[in-house]
């Protein structure tokens, strides 16, 4: 089975090249000009043993708004092309992480439906020129994109840094539980399809 996907997606304002493989080991080259983004990106490869590399260039001088939209419509298209019929996959994951203040939930179903709950609010406006706001932003483009409903809440936090970071951790390891093989050759729905 080959799960690996490419997207490229270009327009006025963003120009992105992503290659993601659902079966990696965790490697990553993330190269945007938002080197908190970066950091986290490579957090959610490391620890959903997902292969991932983004070449992401985008007016940032204007508002990073545009660029991590994009990036999460290319990462939710590509996660969505790598699952294509949802056949032998697990379909639910589910994962509660500390990283040090910070606790978070994170529940997803690549069932098809794109639904985004969204409930972790921040203290910090922004970690270096990236602004907390747009977080939620970036996972409603990759839910819309990807055809998942998402759930994302902060049970405990007041380092914005540590809760974000948390999320994108436990986003990955709750990724790597739906897409992994089921060991059944079948879709996982009583409908028969996804």
């Amino acid at each position: 089975m080959n799960r690996k996907k490419t997207i490229c997606r270009k327009t006025a304002e963003t120009d992105i090249k992503l290659e993601l493989d659902i079966d990696g080991i965790g490697n990553s080259e993330i190269n945007t000009p938002l080197p908190f983004l970066n950091h986290v990106l490579s957090s959610f490869s490391k620890h959903g043993h997902f292969n991932l590399k983004i070449d992401a260039t985008g007016d940032i001088e204007t508002d990073p708004h545009h660029l991590i939209e994009d990036i999460g419509i290319c990462l939710g298209m590509a996660i969505n092309e790598c699952i294509k019929d949802k056949k032998g996959i697990n379909r639910f994951g589910f994962v509660i992480i500390p990283m040090d203040d910070a606790e978070v939930t994170v529940s997803l179903d690549l069932g098809g439906r794109p639904y985004l709950r969204f409930a972790a609010d921040m203290f910090s406006e922004k970690i270096g020129d990236l602004p907390t706001l747009l977080i939620e932003d970036f996972f409603r483009s990759l839910t819309d994109n990807s055809f998942m409903n998402l759930h994302i809440s902060k049970n405990a936090g007041i380092n914005s840094h540590h809760i974000i970071e948390a999320i994108f951790k436990a986003f990955g390891i709750a990724l790597m539980q739906a897409a992994k093989p089921s060991g059944y050759n079948s879709v996982p729905s009583t409908k028969g399809s996804i």
